[in-house]
C-alpha cells in the first residue's frame, strides 16, 4: 500500500484494511514498519474525526458510583450531607474545590473529569 495522508473514508477504511492484514508482521521488516506508520496514520485520521467528548463531572460521579456499586449515601464523606449530595447528582450545585479533593481522594475520580466544563 502506499503510504500518504488519510484524507477521506474510504483512505481510512483501506488503511485499516491493510493494517489488519499486517497485525503479525515481524519486528525489523518493511512490513512492520508499514504497520507503525499506518498505524500513526490511522490514530490522526482518528483523532480529527472521531472525537470523544470528556464527560461531565457529575457523569465521572455516576459512572463511579455504578463502578463500584455506591449509593448517593456513600458520597456524604466527600460532599457533606444528603441533600448536598442530591443537588451535586441532579446538578443544582456545583462542585466546590473541596468536594472535588475529596471525591479524587476517596473514590480515585480523576481531576480532569471533575474539573471539566458544564455541558448544557
Amino acid at each position: 500500500m502506499k503510504l500518504q495522508l488519510l484524507k477521506n473514508q474510504t483512505d481510512y477504511e483501506n488503511a485499516v484494511n491493510r493494517l489488519e492484514e499486517l497485525w503479525d508482521a515481524q519486528e525489523g521488516t518493511d512490513e512492520f514498519d508499514e504497520l507503525e506508520v499506518l498505524g500513526l496514520l490511522i490514530e490522526k485520521y482518528e483523532e480529527y474525526h472521531y472525537k470523544i467528548t470528556p464527560p461531565t463531572p457529575i457523569t465521572a460521579i455516576k459512572f463511579r458510583m455504578e463502578q463500584e456499586g455506591l449509593m448517593q449515601k456513600d458520597l456524604i464523606a466527600a460532599i457533606g450531607d444528603k441533600a448536598t449530595v442530591s443537588k451535586i447528582l441532579k446538578g443544582t450545585r456545583n462542585l466546590t474545590v473541596e468536594n472535588v479533593r475529596q471525591l479524587h481522594q476517596l473514590f480515585k475520580i480523576p481531576l480532569e473529569s471533575l474539573v471539566g466544563v458544564k455541558v448544557a
